[in-house]
This record gives C-alpha cells, structure tokens and sequence, in this order.
C-alpha cells in the first residue's frame, strides 16, 4: 500500500460514519489549533516549561481530532490529564460535549462519563496533596468537573436526540403521505371503472337505440325534405353523443386524457360534425348544429384568434355547449347571441338570449351545469359568471387565460385528494433535514428509542428529551447551591489564613504571645495548607504561626508568606518570604 492509500485510509478511519466535507474538515483543524493555542497559554500562565506546553499544545491537538472517532477514550484521558494539566480544561469540555451526542448507549456514556471523573478527581488530589486538603480538591473539582462536562455532555446527547426524533418523524409523516396519496388513487380509479362501467351499460345502451331509430326514420319516404334534414341533424347528435361518451368511459377507464397518438390510431366518422377533441374551433359548428334545428343563433367573433391551452380549449366549448344548452330548455324560440372575444391576455366567451316568447313548461334540469362550468374555469385559471339580463333574458360569461396550462382528469382528482395533514403543518416545513455528516444526527434511530422505551417502562411519563432536559436543570442548580456555599466557605477560609501588609508590620517582636494571636487569624485555612514547612528554618524549640499576605506576589508562582514564632509566651521572631509552588 502507498502512501497516499495510507492517509486515505487513516483520513477514513479518523472521518468515522460520518462524511467530513471540506468544510467539517476545515472547521476541526480550527478547532483543535485553537484549542491547542488555549492550552499552551493556559500552561504558560501556570509557570510551565516551554517543553510542557509544546507537549500539552500538540496532545490536545491529536485529542481534538480523534474526539469523533473515540469519544469515550478522549474523555477519559482528558478528564485524567486535567487533573495535573489545567491546559486540558478546555478540551475536556469540548470532549464532553462530542461524547454526550456520540456513545451510543445511556450505560456506555454513563461509564465513559464516569471513568473521566475519578481520573480527574484522583490525580488531581494526588498531585496537589499534602498543599490543599483533600476534601476542598474534592468539592471543587466535582464543581468544575459538574459545570465543564456533565452538563454540556447532558445537553448535548438530549439534544440530539430531539434531532434525531425530530428526523424520524418527518420520515413518518411522509411516508404516511405518500401511502395516503396511493390508497386514494387506488380509490378514485375503482370509482371511475364503476362510473364508467354504468355509462356505458346505460347511457351507450340508449343512444345506440336513438341512433338506429332515426338512422331507420332519415330513410323513411314518407318524410318530407325538412323533416329528413330534422332527422339527420338527431342522428349526428346521437353519433356525437357516442363518440364522446366513448372517450369519457376511456378516460375514467385509464384516468389519463386521451392523447393525440390515440387520437390519430382512427379518425371519426365522417358523419360526426363534432369531433371528440373539442375546441374554440367547433364552436361554429355548435351554432351551425343551432341554426339547423331551427334556433336563431348569431356568431359574433372580434380580436386577433389566438391558440388556448387544452384544457381552456375545452372549457370554451362547454361553456357555449352548456349555455346553448340551458337557452333551448329554458327559452326556446329565443334569438340567442355566441360572442368570443379575444383580449390581449384571456379569450372572453359570452352567450346571451332574449326572454322566451312564451311558458318554456317543467324543464328537466340537473342543476349542475353551471356549477361544472364554473370548476372547469377555475382549474384553468379563469372564471364564469351566470345571470338574467335587464330585459328578462339570461346571459353565460366566461374568462379564460391563454397561458392556463390544463390538467388531465386524473391529476386534477388527484388535487382534490385531501393530505394527511395541512401544508402549514406538515413536519417537513418546521425542520429541514441537514445531511449526515455536516451537523445531522450522529445518533441511530434505535438507539434513541431504545432508551425512550427504557425510560418508559421505569415508569416515566416524560420522554427522553424532557429527562435530559430536567437532568440538565437539576445539575445546574446543584452546581449553583454548591457555588454558593464554596465562595462562602472560600470567603471564611481566606479571612483565617490572610492578612495585610500593613498588619505584619505593626507587630513587634518582644510582644506578647497572647496579644499577638488574638490580633491576628489563627492560620487554620486552605490558604496556608503546605507553608508551614517551607522557608527559612525556625527557631529551635518555638512555635510558628504562618499566614499567607493579600497581596500578591512579583509573579504567579510567588506566594507572599508572613511568619511569626513564639517561645516562652512571647513572639521571638517575625520573617517575611516568598514560597515557590
């Protein structure tokens, strides 16, 4: 293996299950080189070496970048290298925010979490004993210990798994969408075969009926020439009649329109004035058809003819059709006026009739027709408007766009198909998915249900996410109660081991033990834990008290330190030193 297949297959290795993009790598380097820098000065402030930080800068460096790829093994060493090493703190809270969202497992996090505690607590006590007392190293690491790594890594983890339910809900819904959208599908094409079915059981039954009868009467000698033209146009009526049906029994059979391929497999008959792809151009022969059977009809066409999308094509249609229609029931003998003009942005289709000679008697109507007119210009894009004229009679308009680009029947059902939840409701709109790799979930769905379900059979009513988030809380408060009473207990210590310049200089030798001690602290603080035994020797057979001063030293490892000895009851010597720690 070469060396590039080497680092290809370290940088896989280090990249883990989840793909670094050039900017996730370029945003680690970062973030280890600053973290690194922090250590380095951070060591530099506690007197080290200039080899102890180098060492410090460049572990901390390596740490950072394996943190994605050993989680649990970065925390534990970090948690024990800064309990000897303060430039590690800030690593130890970045590791405990990787680990909290990258074990997998509430017991394998809790035992990485709990391992980096007692290295950190252990080394920490060894390598400041017999300086400070055990029990305040204790206390004041479980506080940093609490406030730099349990409560990020808490909130980490728990925060990721609302991510990560979050994700696997919006891949619920839509899979409950789309099997929604099938099973309605399903269902609108085995309603279209059973209308279709009907329709061409009854409806083709009758015409076909209709159709032979007058084909038998046209041919009739008997008739008159008038009469024979009256039979003619009923017979091409019921042909047309036919053909239509036959497309619409194929569309609700296919629930696609017929396309122009189908169309151009046969021609229609030639005895069909009105062919199955209807228009704006069969509209002249809607009025010839009018005319014919004896209406008076006038067309009137004004503006530059220009081409209709499909659908808007045929919705013209069916609103003269319709309005013919609805004027030979409900005012025959009226002179009806088709008018189609062409505006610059939308083709206008009006028809109007007079007011009927005389009682038109009970009309047999559906009521439907102009509700179907009205949702045809509305899928289109346009509109139509229904109403009785000044003069009595009742007048059809519609306004339908050019650029409509119409829907088949099939789609335009399927639009209808009510979704499982609303568009301003639907999960997808209130979390997009970030990709894997790049701040996504880290976490596998199993496992955040897993413990959803463990914390469920304990016996919880509150989710995972609410446990976490209630750890959290309840973690910072406890730090905050054991703050307070640390700086209280800190505030009470330093008054009883420290004290002014200005009171040692006021001491003088010769006095009194007993004046001495009761003017000054008695010395039993962690200030002056580990001082009695440095500096200058002591007097032989006398007794030292030592107290640390308030002021601080020439540098941050001098410590300023007042000593005052007593034999014979009477303070025999007072020094002022610095102590190296």
């Amino acid at each position: 293996m070469d060396v590039s297949s080497k680092i290809r297959a370290a940088r896989l290795w280090l990249a883990g299950p989840e793909a670094w993009s050039g900017r996730r790598i370029a945003g680690e380097i970062v973030l280890a080189v600053v973290l690194a820098l922090l250590a380095a000065g951070t060591q530099e402030l506690m007197g080290s070496t200039g080899l102890v930080q180098f060492g410090t800068a460049l572990a901390v460096a390596v740490l950072s970048l394996l943190r994605r790829r050993l989680p649990a093994s970065v925390l534990v060493v970090s948690g024990g290298a800064a309990g000897v090493l303060a430039g590690f703190g800030p690593l130890l809270m970045v590791s405990g925010w990787s680990a909290g969202r990258r074990i997998p497992g509430a017991g394998r996090a809790l035992a990485a979490f709990t391992a980096s505690y007692v290295l950190t607590i252990a080394i920490g006590v060894s390598s400041e004993w017999p300086q400070f007392s055990p029990l305040s190293l204790i206390l004041f690491s479980t506080l940093y210990f609490l406030a730099t790594t349990v409560v990020p890594g808490l909130a980490s983890r728990y925060w990721t798994q609302r991510r990560t339910l979050l994700h696997a809900l919006q891949e619920h819904n839509a899979q409950l969408l789309r099997e929604r959208a099938m099973v309605a599908g399903q269902a609108r094409l085995r309603e279209r075969q059973r209308i279709a079915q009907d329709m061409h059981d009854s409806l083709g039954h009758q015409l076909a009926l209709i159709s032979v009868h007058t084909g038998a009467l046209e041919v009739d000698p008997a008739l008159t020439d008038r009469q024979r033209e009256g039979v003619g146009v009923l017979r091409n009526a019921s042909v047309a009649a036919m053909h239509e049906l036959r497309e619409v029994v194929g569309i609700l059979r296919d629930g696609v329109e017929r396309d122009d391929a189908a169309t151009a497999q046969g021609p229609p008959p030639v005895d069909d004035p009105h062919p199955a792809a209807r228009g704006a151009a069969g509209i002249e022969g809607l009025v010839a058809a009018a005319r014919a059977a004896g209406n008076s009809v006038e067309l009137r066409c004004t503006g530059v003819r220009r081409p209709l999308a499909a659908a808007a094509d045929h919705a013209a249609y069916r609103i003269v059709q319709e309005a013919l229609t609805n004027a030979y029931k409900h005012a025959p003998g009226a002179a009806i006026t088709v008018e189609l003009r062409y505006e610059p942005d939308s083709l206008v289709v009006e028809i109007a009739n007079g007011p009927a000679p005389a009682d038109p008697g009970d009309v047999v109507s559906g009521g439907q027709g102009l509700t179907g007119l009205r949702e045809r210009a509305r899928l289109v894009g346009g509109m139509v408007h229904a109403g009785r004229t000044d003069g009595g009679g009742f007048r059809v308009a519609g306004v339908l766009p050019y650029g409509a680009d119409g829907l088949p029947p099939a789609t335009v059902a399927a639009s209808f198909a009510a979704p499982l939840v609303d568009a301003q409701d639907d999960f997808r709109q209130q979390s997009p998915s970030v990709p894997l790799g790049d701040g996504g979930p880290v976490m596998d769905w199993t496992v955040v249900q897993r413990e959803l379900m463990m914390s469920g059979r304990r016996g919880s009513r509150a989710s995972g996410v609410a446990l976490g988030c209630g750890i959290a809380v309840a973690a910072m408060v406890l730090l905050a109660v054991a703050g307070g009473f640390g700086l209280f207990f800190l505030a009470g210590s330093a008054d009883r081991g420290m004290i002014e310049p200005s009171e040692y200089e006021a001491v003088k030798v010769g006095t009194s033990e007993t004046e001495v001690r009761d003017s000054l602290p008695d010395g039993d603080s962690f200030m002056t834990s580990g001082l009695e035994d440095s500096g200058p020797a002591k007097p032989e057979g006398s007794d030292c008290l030592v107290l640390a001063s308030s002021e601080a030293g020439d540098s941050l490892t001098a410590e300023p330190v007042f000593r005052f000895c007593f034999r014979d009851g009477k303070l025999i010597e007072k020094k002022s030193y610095d102590v190296v720690q």
